[in-house]
């Protein structure tokens, strides 16, 4: 399955409002950005205005580590002061 792209939106808030929401993002382990979408998704929903493609919000937290990459191979850059 792949992810859709993310449409960036620039928005302008009251300063006030803006650390309110910081501020629950916080208590809700969000970012302000998660928050922000996690509200509109559910003032959609219930204004029964959400499409129905819309996909679920990402997991919160933060991504599992995955593998880590393989050092390059070959031999390792020579250094001429050693020769």
């Amino acid at each position: 399955m792949t992810a859709k792209a993310r449409k960036p939106v620039l928005l302008r808030l009251d300063p006030a409002v803006h650390d309110a929401l910081a501020r629950w993002a916080a208590d809700e382990l969000r970012s302000a950005n998660a928050q922000i979408e996690f509200l509109l998704r559910r003032a959609l929903a219930q204004a029964g205005r959400l499409p129905d493609d819309v996909g679920g919000l990402p997991k919160r937290g933060r991504p599992p580590k995955g593998p880590h990459p393989s050092p390059p191979e070959g031999p390792a850059a020579k250094d001429d002061s050693e020769e």
